[in-house]
């Protein structure tokens, strides 16, 4: 089942990624509500007319899109648009239910590096690493916020990468090889597991 969907992403370096993942839903993009190509330029326009043209996007969405970039932090929206989505919204007497929320590693010169760092322990288990001073608060403090942590290893106890928290992190390749695997568990996450997680939805 297709899932109406939005995208935040920071426009000047994740234009590309947003338009390949658009392409990589196929038929399921008629069920995309943020930006496109096509969209208006607001550059110039009002905070509230721009917070206005957001949320009219948002508020029917059940998942949100994040695009991991370098410089994530340096958009004054991602942060207010997960909160928006995070939170239940009511609008002419309809309230809006919580997103599920997944986030997509932009790959950059062919790596990951830049972000995210793959070490092996002693059981021979891989784990990964992710350089979290590069997101903003609101995407750390739904990381790892399992009530009760589901390990992929009992012996290392290493958290289950999509499973284990409410916001995961998923590489751009795996993303658009595909897209419904991956919306279907933000979804499934905020429809029937929320009570699973410890969500806190302010920046």
């Amino acid at each position: 089942m297709a899932h109406k969907t939005f995208i935040s992403y920071k426009y000047s370096e994740a234009q590309d990624l947003r338009d390949k993942i658009i392409e990589a839903l196929g038929k399921d993009a008629s069920y995309y509500q943020g930006e496109t190509a096509d969209s208006p330029d607001m550059t110039d326009c009002k905070t509230e007319t721009i917070k206005k043209y957001l949320t009219d996007m948002m508020f029917d969405t059940s998942v949100t899109i994040v695009i991991i970039s370098p410089n994530i932090k340096q958009s004054k929206w991602i942060a207010w648009e997960i909160e928006y989505c995070l939170k239940k919204i009511t609008r002419k007497d309809r309230t809006s239910q919580r997103n599920g929320i997944v986030a997509v590693i932009k790959k950059v010169n062919d790596s990951y590096d830049w972000f995210k760092h793959k070490t092996r322990n002693a059981d021979g288990c891989t784990v990964s690493t992710y350089k979290e001073d590069l997101v903003y608060d609101i995407i750390r403090n739904n990381r790892y916020n399992q009530i009760t942590p589901n390990y992929s290893c009992p012996i290392c106890k290493s958290i289950d990468a999509l499973s284990g928290s409410y916001i995961s992190y998923v590489e751009q390749e795996d993303f658009l090889s595909d897209p419904q695997k991956y919306i279907n568990n933000a979804f499934d996450k905020s429809e029937n597991d929320a009570a699973k997680y410890k969500i806190n939805p302010t920046r």
